[in-house]
């Protein structure tokens, strides 16, 4: 894989470094986008090598981050994505890092994340991913009709932008998995109304916000 792979604003981000070390740090971080999904730990690998020679660039703590949540490394995925949302002052991920909050044992503080202020600054996307994870929480302190009361959002029906319909997708897959723990009847999965394919779900849109989508 090579440095042209990575997303150009990414590639802006390393500009700060020298030539041959932000076309290293690229590389790696093009490899962490490429196996988060299927090997976690090899991602890990490669982001913790991109943090080495790049730990002041809050696009490879972010990746360092998700590396780390992947891997279930919860409490160290935490502090990365602190870390790197006070170099970029972005809140994008934010339902990660409740999230991570779950994946210690602590869905409390994951609902007071959710209910803060950096929330307001979420895209569409990024609230309904939040949504789910809120949910999620609720179904950890046993708050089942709650859990299936923060899922109940506009986009579980109707048509939404492509690029919201991997969300939508992973919302029903939650709201109807979140009926089944409350123990009611799951609904059967309404078909998108635009007549597109709503996509199958993702693990995490952010996984691969280093690669150059080639469209």
């Amino acid at each position: 894989m090579t440095p042209d792979a990575l997303d150009r604003d990414v590639r802006r981000d390393l500009s700060s470094l020298s030539a041959d070390n932000a076309a290293e740090v690229a590389r790696h971080l093009v490899m962490v986008g490429v196996l988060l999904d299927d090997e976690p730990e090899k991602a890990l690998a490669h982001a913790r090598a991109a943090q080495r020679r790049a730990g002041r660039v809050g696009v490879v703590r972010e990746a360092m981050g998700l590396a780390a949540y992947r891997a279930g490394l919860y409490d160290e995925a935490l502090r990365e994505l602190r870390t790197a949302r006070r170099l970029t002052g972005s809140q994008a991920l934010l339902p990660v890092m409740a999230d991570c909050e779950r994946g210690l044992g602590r869905p409390e503080r994951a609902l007071e994340a959710a209910a803060g202020p950096a929330a307001q600054e979420l895209d569409r996307a990024g609230r309904l991913e939040l949504a789910i994870v809120v949910a999620g929480a609720r179904q950890d302190l046993g708050e089942l009709d709650a859990a299936v009361l923060e899922l109940q959002l506009p986009e579980l029906k109707g048509s939404v932008p492509p690029e919201l319909r991997e969300a939508q997708a992973r919302l029903r897959e939650a709201y109807e998995d979140a009926l089944v723990a409350a123990g009611r009847r799951a609904p059967r999965p309404e078909a998108p109304q635009d007549g597109g394919p709503a996509g199958p779900p993702a693990d995490d849109d952010d996984a691969v916000l280093w690669v150059e989508d080639p469209s």
